[in-house]
């Protein structure tokens, strides 16, 4: 019968009917595109491997980072895989030793109020398609672990003081301090923060 007696005659669209008719059976088809984009570029797999070695997040924490700054669709297996291959799959190796056992123990991140936000800076490698390296800016609450992340051209004091500006602004919760390792971009020892704070 022609596509559009089919179609009047079953109520359906003339597309439907065309549609059904390249099929070679009855069963609904499956609705998931044909092709996820759920793996990492190379570029992107440099700023994962950063970001792990800077926060040292676990990797369901690492994923929720890395769809929200680097690639929406990353899935937890990929993820995995990058980990795994750049030899940064185990946690425990990255976090630093303490090498005196007769120092006092550091705080860990629940020890913290919110407010209290950690920033590192990292030397991002050059990508074939760049003309020259950047840096990943990366800020961790010590409490509740969340997370703010830029890549910029420089570490100047200029691109560390509108980083802070700009995570200021999007922290969900006032900042008390601002902690770093002892990185130059950051020295700014008149640079206020929410409740009159300072970096510290």
């Amino acid at each position: 019968m022609p596509t559009k007696v089919l179609a009047a005659q079953y109520n359906l669209s003339p597309l439907t009917v065309r549609k059904w008719r390249r099929r070679d059976g009855v069963e609904d088809a499956s609705h998931r595109p044909h092709r996820l984009s759920t793996t990492l570029s190379p570029a992107q797999e440099v700023l994962v491997v950063a970001l792990r070695e800077a926060l040292l997040l676990p990797l369901d924490d690492l994923l929720v980072v890395t769809r929200e700054f680097i690639h929406p669709k990353a899935s937890r297996s990929a993820l995995d895989r990058c980990l795994r291959r750049h030899g940064v799959s185990n946690l425990k190796t990255l976090i630093p030793q303490e090498a005196d056992a007769t120092k006092r123990p550091v705080k860990t991140f629940k020890d913290y109020e919110p407010g209290f936000v950690h920033v590192d800076v990292k030397y991002l490698p050059q990508m074939p398609d760049e003309d020259r390296r950047r840096y990943l800016f990366a800020a961790i609450d010590r409490a509740t672990r969340w997370v703010y992340v830029e890549i910029l051209d420089d570490k100047s004091a200029a691109s560390a003081s509108g980083f802070i500006e700009r995570l200021i602004a999007k922290a969900p919760f006032a900042l008390s301090r601002i902690g770093h390792r002892n990185d130059q971009s950051y020295s700014m020892s008149g640079y206020k923060i929410s409740g009159g704070s300072r970096v510290s």
